[in-house]
């Protein structure tokens, strides 16, 4: 059975704490049907965000399949020890990743998670290797649709994960900002190999490229803001942003950018800041 295609556009859920029962139901209402979390309750309230997800599914308003569930597991070192863990740390790492898996399902109250990805790499290759071999085993049953790794800016380490898993990575999210060149190492081998890659801190991150002149010719070109045009150009270079804004507005903004047909890949404008970024 395969899950739905993830959408262009993710609803992120880090660090909104009590309010992410809130803030979800309020950007699944808006429009938002993919929901980005994780068993790592440091940042995220995984299971205030199954909380609003079961309530819009027990209700009627969306159907279990309509809506990507993507979740991660994060290793001892991405955890705050002083929390209750979702799993026991003194376990074999591919029991670790079990046992938080079974919390994530717990958490959301579904039987399948669209997406799980790694949290980051852990202290080794084979270490990370073993993590992911774990989560296979939940393709395998029926209970993840897709599989990937976040935090990855190593393009060998990524290569030499490729080459050793048997369920493919399928997801790649990663910091995409200013900070990094815009990740376009990894963004390239994404584009070879078919994985779909995901961005964070793409508005935050990027000052200088919200304020570029070539971006804003092309907002004030086609009627968009700053922003949208960034999240718009990241939809045309075959990225999914997350968006994890608390306010309706700018959710409904961010929204609306698929709806931006006017603005393609081939327009000049759009090409000559493709040049500028690529050559920071």
């Amino acid at each position: 059975m395969t899950g739905m295609i993830m959408p262009k556009m993710m609803y992120g859920t880090a660090w909104k704490k009590e309010r992410t029962t809130e803030l979800v139901t309020q950007a699944i209402k808006a429009g938002f049907r993919g929901v980005d979390t994780a068993c790592q309750p440091k940042h995220y309230r995984e299971d205030l965000v199954g909380k609003a997800l079961r309530e819009f599914i027990d209700q009627g308003v969306v159907k279990r399949e309509d809506v990507f569930i993507q979740t991660k597991f994060t290793s001892l070192d991405g955890q705050d020890k002083s929390q209750p863990l979702p799993y026991d740390p003194n376990l074999p790492i591919p029991e670790q990743v079990k046992q938080s898996f079974g919390t994530s399902l717990k958490n959301l109250g579904v039987d399948y998670v669209d997406s799980v990805v790694l949290h980051s790499p852990l202290r080794s290759k084979e270490q990370t290797l073993s993590a992911y071999q774990a989560l296979e085993t939940f393709v395998k049953e029926g209970k993840i649709r897709q599989l990937g790794i976040s935090n990855i800016y190593d393009p060998k380490l990524l290569l030499w994960l490729i080459e050793r898993v048997e369920v493919k990575v399928g997801v790649v999210q990663n910091r995409w900002y200013e900070g990094n060149g815009w990740d376009w190492a990894v963004w390239e081998i994404c584009q070879k190999n078919d994985i779909r890659y995901q961005s964070f801190w793409t508005l935050t991150g990027s000052p200088s490229l919200l304020q570029h002149p070539h971006l804003i010719n092309l907002a004030s070109k086609y009627g968009l803001t700053p922003e949208q045009t960034v999240y718009k150009l990241c939809q045309l270079w075959n990225i999914t942003p997350l968006c994890g804004s608390t306010t309706l507005s700018h959710i409904n903004e961010a929204l609306a950018v698929e709806g931006a047909t006017g603005l393609k890949e081939d327009t000049p404008e759009v090409k000559q800041l493709w040049d500028a970024m690529h050559s920071v």
